[in-house]
């Protein structure tokens, strides 16, 4: 990666004035943040105990961007997190639990306590009018591969990408991904090895591989539409499409709705190896689909949000949604983030919650901002989700709370989040033993600059 970027430098100051490449850089610009995190799991499990951990960390990210220069420029991100005043028994989700997964240390050990840093980001970008190609390290938010900042540092990609518009508002891409950069680990690993761990020969029939994807986005005032083909060779095959309408009606009551979709399937080696007596799978080949749909509304300072997603059941197929790469798509997603670890190396083919074959899940959530009372910066967020599925014998209840503060670059806020009744199953599609009650309270403070 290093020698690629900087052979890419070297050849382009080749051709160019030095006073050409001081400039580059001396207008380039500099962002990052400083971020505090605190977090506290507690669990009333199905076996009787009580197992609770907490974590403090602070860290953040640091990225330089040099000016463009005939149609050129280059960055990278520093990123780190750094655990302090650690437990007996630590939260490791907001450190290392990724490293301790991929090692083999586990969830919890020492290779999952450590603080690290990595260089998340570090790309050379060429830009001509309507046409970009990026190559190299970079955080990326698309449905199913994506950053998920929802603990101290987001997940990251490597591999390249060009992207053309079409339209003023419609963009077209094409990424060839080859690493994956999971939000707790400083590694990059093989994009597929991250999804199937030790398993990935044994279901591809190799020990690598690639995620291509191609989209086309469209976003207009009030109408917007995605859809995304994610093609792994001899692995998978994900399809997702959503479409977005927001208007503001005379009366200034703000309405929006959306409809979205997805269809996964194993393709290749992955779908005649996962068929066979003993796979991972226990013989079933991925065949996945689900919909949802949100409505919302608002005016003013208030906004109320309907949401509900179903994932279809099928008993002759895997039939969870296999989201290795950190995402969490359906409309109807918690902060408790319902596939909470299923990113974590070779987690791909668990699953979590909404996310289960069979799960229907109802969200409302009450949104308030405070500005009226004439002290700016303060926001509610209440919200509620059921999850129903035949599969358990109860359903899953999830309930958080949101206290935030915002002025100008900084801002915190104090989440609590209770589940009952938690929903999870491994590769072969079996459910786990229903926890009793998941309670998590999370303090978070973030200064930009």
């Amino acid at each position: 990666m290093k020698k690629i970027i900087l052979g890419s430098l070297i050849a382009i100051s080749s051709v160019q004035a030095v006073d050409s490449i001081d400039t580059w850089f001396t207008e380039g610009s500099v962002k990052g943040n400083v971020k505090y995190y605190f977090i506290e799991t507690q669990k009333d499990t199905a076996d009787g105990s009580h197992p609770s951990a907490h974590a403090n960390a602070v860290g953040g990210q640091l990225s330089y961007t040099t000016a463009s220069w005939n149609g050129f420029e280059t960055g990278a991100t520093f990123m780190t997190t750094n655990g302090f005043a650690l437990p007996n028994k630590v939260d490791t989700s907001i450190i290392g639990r990724d490293n301790g997964v991929r090692l083999g240390t586990g969830a919890g050990g020492n290779d999952a306590q450590d603080s690290f840093a990595v260089l998340g980001e570090a790309f050379v970008k060429f830009t001509y009018e309507d046409f970009s190609a990026l190559y190299g390290r970079k955080v990326i938010k698309t449905p199913l591969i994506h950053a998920k900042e929802v603990r101290m540092l987001p997940s990251a990609v490597q591999g390249a990408f060009v992207d053309y518009k079409i339209l003023n508002d419609t963009t077209i891409g094409l990424s060839y991904l080859t690493h994956f950069k999971q939000r707790t680990s400083d590694e990059f690993t093989n994009i597929i090895e991250h999804a199937l761990g030790d398993n990935t020969k044994a279901i591809t029939g190799d020990n690598k591989g690639e995620v291509i994807v191609a989209d086309i986005v469209h976003k207009t005032g009030k109408i917007s539409y995605q859809a995304y083909d994610y093609y792994a060779a001899d692995f998978l095959n994900s399809i997702y499409a959503d479409v977005d309408f927001k208007n503001t009606l005379d009366n200034g009551v703000s309405v929006h709705a959306a409809y979205q979709y997805i269809n996964q399937r194993s393709i290749g080696n992955a779908d005649d190896n996962l068929h066979k007596v003993g796979s991972l799978t226990g013989g079933d080949r991925i065949s996945s689909n689900a919909f949802g749909f949100l409505f919302d509304a608002g005016y003013k300072e208030s906004k109320l949000a309907f949401a509900f997603s179903k994932v279809l059941s099928d008993s002759d197929r895997h039939d969870s949604l296999v989201l290795p790469w950190d995402g969490t798509p359906l409309f109807t997603n918690m902060i408790t983030s319902n596939d909470l670890f299923q990113s974590n190396y070779g987690k791909a083919l668990n699953a979590d919650s909404i996310y289960i074959g069979g799960a229907a899940g109802v969200k409302v959530a009450y949104t308030q901002k405070y500005d009226f009372t004439g002290v700016k910066g303060f926001k509610t967020v209440l919200s509620y989700l059921n999850v129903d599925n035949s599969k358990f014998a109860n359903n899953q209840r999830d309930y958080n709370a949101v206290v935030a503060y915002g002025i100008g670059d900084f801002s915190i806020a104090l989440k609590g989040i209770w589940v009952r009744h938690t929903m999870s199953e491994n590769e072969r599609g079996v459910p786990s033993a229903q926890n009793d009650k998941l309670t998590q309270y999370r303090v978070i403070a973030n200064l930009k600059f």
